[in-house]
């Protein structure tokens, strides 16, 4: 299979010198964006398995909260702990901002804001210490979840800005630097079957003469 060449060149000395300096770009660029890659799957999975141990850690307390709650409706019934689950009250907002990893634009959310009420909308003879440990693990839960969401939006930008280096990767590796390199070639072989030919020719030149002179 014949080795493709960039369209509309020209087989001149400057035009060499041209395909060389961009040669030399793209392999540069090529290096940049290889490193940044593997930096960033690197990267990619610190944060999955910050993750996982994430989600292990919420399901232990996802599953602890749920069995104070349900203890807590065995000892003053369902009910009740529907009643009392609607005095709410206002714990905060979350924010958003942006954070940086090797040049990647990151969502992120800001939980400080959240301050889930320490002092309960209850009375405590009317309840139970269960559904306060029910009320304080829930809690705890929400502020753990909003940053698990923020470590699955981090984990979603991050998977795109891979896929796109890879395929910039891709493109220098398999499609430009190769046409550069052919091309390179291809003007290398011109100049030099010129220099042949011109060569010939001036000695062709020069043998007429002498016969002539002779």
């Amino acid at each position: 299979m014949a080795e493709q060449i960039l369209e509309g060149v020209s087989p001149t000395r400057m035009e060499l010198l041209e395909i060389r300096k961009k040669l030399t770009l793209a392999e540069k660029g090529h290096k940049l964006l290889e490193e940044k890659r593997d930096a960033l799957v690197e990267r990619f999975f610190e944060i999955i398995d910050k993750r996982n141990q994430m989600k292990k850690e919420l399901d232990d307390a996802f599953n602890g909260a749920f069995l104070s709650l349900i203890q807590s409706q065995m000892i003053i019934g369902e009910q009740k702990v529907d009643d009392i689950a609607h005095l709410t009250k206002d714990i905060g907002e979350v924010s958003f901002e942006s954070d940086n990893i090797m040049g990647v634009k990151i969502p992120k959310l800001n939980s400080d804001d959240i301050k889930p009420s320490e002092k309960p909308l209850y009375g405590f003879f009317e309840t139970c210490a269960r559904l306060d440990d029910a009320k304080k693990q829930f809690s705890e839960l929400l502020v753990k979840l909003i940053g698990l969401a923020d470590i699955e939006g981090g984990i979603k930008s991050l998977a795109v800005e891979i896929e796109k280096t890879k395929r910039r990767v891709n493109v220098l590796e398999n499609t430009l630097i190769p046409k550069l390199y052919a091309t390179r070639k291809y003007i290398e072989m011109q100049l030099e079957e010129r220099e042949r030919e011109d060569f010939f020719r001036r000695k062709r030149i020069k043998a007429l003469m002498e016969a002539k002179k002779q």
